[in-house]
Formats: structure tokens, C-alpha cells, sequence
């Protein structure tokens, strides 16, 4: 009978664990953020940053990771607010993003990352269709924690390479 009980909570939990999604919080211009952990390869401190000219605020330049030029993305710029100050909480975030059927290296640079929190899809609202600072397609979603929401975002849009690429080069003419 013992056996049968573990069996079937084992069962249960991992039916859990598939339900249940994780995603790395941080924080960006006061408020807090959130992105699936499936979509991170690592946190690693800001620094080593080369600067290249002519390219939007919103990128801040490229470092060298492990012998690959990655960008790095202001995520505050990114969403037209004011470019962020450098901190010693400052974190580069590596993202993997969707790009032309494969996947593409990112750098986004975050002011301090805080935590990886389950969020169960029951918790995690629809994006607003007003209220938010950023652009409604940027958002997956909203995520209820402990009594607050966490924006959840969507990296293949925040990200989107092309959509970079074309104010990259409207800013350069």
C-alpha cells in the first residue's frame, strides 16, 4: 500500500513540475521583471563592454563571450525610458532569442537580478492592454506573486533582431 501512495504522489508531482514554470526575476528602472528560465544560458556581471558607433541607445555594445561578439541590450532603453546607470548590482543576462529559424545570442543588461520563482500558469494573467510602461507585445504576460504582479516578458518580441535591426538603421541615416 506504501507503494502504491509514493507511486501516485510521484506521479503527481510530476505532473506538477510540468505545469509549473519557472522564470528569473530582476529589476529594471524600480519595477520587477521576469523571464523564462528556458530562455536564459547565464547571468554573468556587467563589464568588458565595447562600445560601437552610430547604433540606438538601447544598445550599449558587444562583449566577447568565450570567443562570440554578443550584443548587449539597455532593456530601459529598450522600452523608451532613460538610458541605466551602471551599478554594482549590474548584471549582463544571456539570452537565447528566436531569429530566422534558429537562435541567436543576446545580452540584455539588467540592474539587479533577484530570484527564480515557480509561477503556475493559473497565477499568470493576460497582458493589459494599457497601464503597462512598456509596449503591449512585449508582455506575455503578468504573473501573481506573493500578492504583486511581475511582468513576464515576451523575448522574441523584446529581442526581435529585425525589428533592432530597422531603428538600428533609421537612427544611422
Amino acid at each position: 500500500m506504501g507503494a502504491l501512495v509514493t507511486s501516485s504522489n510521484t506521479q503527481m508531482i510530476e505532473v506538477i513540475r510540468e505545469e509549473l514554470q519557472q522564470y528569473l526575476t530582476f529589476m529594471l528602472g524600480g519595477e520587477t521583471f521576469a523571464i523564462g528560465i528556458l530562455s536564459i544560458k547565464e547571468i554573468i556581471e556587467y563589464g568588458q563592454l565595447t562600445e560601437v558607433p552610430r547604433m540606438p541607445d538601447f544598445i550599449r555594445g558587444v562583449i566577447n563571450l568565450r570567443g562570440a561578439v554578443v550584443s548587449v541590450i539597455d532593456l530601459g532603453a529598450r522600452f523608451g525610458k532613460q538610458v541605466a546607470s551602471i551599478s554594482r548590482r549590474t548584471c549582463i543576462v544571456i539570452i537565447e532569442v528566436e531569429h530566422e529559424g534558429g537562435q541567436q545570442v543576446v545580452g540584455v543588461m539588467v540592474d539587479a537580478v533577484n530570484e527564480v520563482l515557480d509561477i503556475m500558469p493559473n497565477q499568470i494573467e493576460p497582458a493589459p492592454n494599457f497601464g503597462a510602461n512598456i509596449r503591449a507585445d512585449f508582455i506575455q504576460g503578468m504573473g501573481k506573486v506573493g500578492g504583486k504582479f511581475v511582468i513576464i516578458l515576451n523575448v522574441n518580441h523584446v529581442l526581435s533582431l529585425d525589428e533592432m535591426a530597422v531603428l538600428a538603421g533609421v537612427n544611422n541615416e
